[in-house]
Order: structure tokens, then C-alpha cells, then sequence
């Protein structure tokens, strides 16, 4: 599994443990849903800011993001 399908599969439980939908988490981030869709199933490189306005609005750090099992 590359990086891209690590953060996109690890963005995607973060937002459904959280209860959001891809549509509610693009309207409180300000991320478009189709990107965050593409991030999810690892079709897309995430700039380092969107990542960042994810995370921060699903309530995480990107340390504690990266601090994940997926990441070792």
C-alpha cells in the first residue's frame, strides 16, 4: 500500500468514526467532496494544507494522525 492509500484509508475511518459524511466534513472544512473522495480511495495526492484543515476539523492533530499504526 503506498502513502496515498494510507492517509486515504485512514482519513476515511477518522471521518466514519466521527459520524461524518464526506458531504458534511466538505462543508465544515471547506474541501471540495469530490477531492476528499479521491484522497479516500487513494486516486489523489492531499496537499499538506488540506490534510491539515481535515484532520483539524474532525477534532485530531496531524501528529496524532500520523501516530497510527498505519503509519510504522
Amino acid at each position: 500500500m503506498d502513502i496515498k492509500e494510507k492517509i486515504g484509508k485512514h482519513l476515511k475511518i477518522l471521518r466514519t468514526n466521527k459520524g461524518l459524511t464526506q458531504e458534511k466534513l466538505s462543508y465544515e472544512s471547506e474541501v471540495d467532496k469530490t477531492y476528499i473522495s479521491e484522497v479516500e480511495n487513494g486516486k489523489r495526492n492531499i496537499s499538506v494544507v488540506n490534510l491539515e484543515k481535515l484532520i483539524t476539523t474532525m477534532g485530531s492533530t496531524v501528529k496524532d494522525f500520523f501516530n497510527h499504526k498505519d503509519f510504522e
